[in-house]
């Protein structure tokens, strides 16, 4: 018999690649792959696999259109979440249209939810080696309060809860070229910043999230789910404008520097805040458990991206 598997947001960057990575373990774990979305017409139909999904049209801010989507459902990947300003939408979808997906999950007998969060639940650095369950909460923007929200109606259920910090890979289009637009601001990157960073390769991830919906391990509660190896500012920064072939025609500033050149600009002086101190959160041994390779590491993950990001700066 088939496991009977659910994804949400599967049209999206970390819900396409979950799903992505049900289908390829059909051969080996025989795995019927349900995707609910809100607008079916995003799916990438050219894909012969895609049309192979049983599609359920619904709307996480529309708690009722939820109704049976989880029946005959075993296990439940929930990757759709709203990333942006707007409070109430973030609030909907995040907070309240989380909570109708697990209500229903429950009510339909599903064995395990999976929820994808973000380590931005913890609020601004710096975090050094940084534990689950050893930081408070402290999100500052609506979209990272929102999702702690909706990890708290996932844990109160007995779910999994995984934050992952940066993620790169084909369908990022917040972390990798937020860093090419702070170094096109300053014309370079950073000299000297060596706070360092978690990342993962959404691939990675897709994997992760898959595995810890199938695991028979107890694994309810939170986990950080990043490659094992932080990497520096500088490094960050110079990795991408190699890989991808930025001409940075500017000498590299300090953090002092840049942050005086972005003066008058918000957002990059945001990224910049972010970048200049740790944000390095730790595994407590989450990917042996579930028996994941994290990846080959930052600098050879970019490289095998590298085309995708090429192509969509390029646009």
């Amino acid at each position: 018999m088939s496991l009977r598997i659910l994804v949400t947001g599967g049209s999206g960057f970390v819900g396409g690649h979950v799903a992505a990575a049900v289908r390829a373990v059909r051969a080996d774990t025989p795995a019927r792959l349900r995707l609910v979305l809100r607008d079916p017409a995003s799916l990438a139909l050219g894909d012969g696999d895609a049309l192979a999904a049983d599609v359920v049209r619904a709307d996480l801010t529309d708690p009722e259109s939820l109704r049976g989507a989880c029946d005959g459902i075993d296990v439940v990947l929930h990757c759709a979440s709203h990333i942006g300003d707007d409070e109430r939408l973030t609030e909907a979808v995040n907070d309240h249209g989380t909570r109708a997906l697990v209500e229903e999950a429950t009510r339909a007998g599903v064995t395990r939810v999976v929820y994808v969060s973000t380590a931005a639940v913890y609020g601004r650095g710096p975090f050094t080696g940084a534990l689950p369950g050893g930081l408070p909460l402290a999100p500052a923007s609506p979209t990272s309060r929102s999702r702690a929200a909706a990890e708290r109606h996932v844990l109160d259920a007995g779910g999994v809860v995984l934050r992952p910090h940066l993620v790169l890979g084909a369908g990022d289009r917040w972390v990798v070229p937020g860093l090419v637009t702070l170094m096109e601001l300053l014309s370079g990157g950073l000299k000297g910043c060596t706070a360092r960073h978690s990342v993962v390769d959404v691939r990675a991830l897709a994997r992760a999230v898959l595995a810890a919906g199938l695991s028979e391990r107890e694994l309810a509660g939170v986990h950080h789910v990043n490659h094992p190896e932080p990497v520096g500012g500088s490094e960050l920064l110079d990795t991408v404008a190699e890989r991808l072939g930025l001409r940075l025609p500017g000498t590299p500033p300090t953090v002092d520097e840049a942050r005086t050149r972005l003066a008058g600009q918000p957002r990059a002086l945001h990224h910049l805040g972010v970048l200049a101190v740790d944000h390095w959160f730790a595994d407590d041994g989450f990917w042996a458990a579930v028996g994941v390779d994290p990846g080959a590491g930052f600098a050879r993950d970019l490289a095998e991206h590298a085309p995708w990001y090429r192509q969509l700066l390029n646009r």
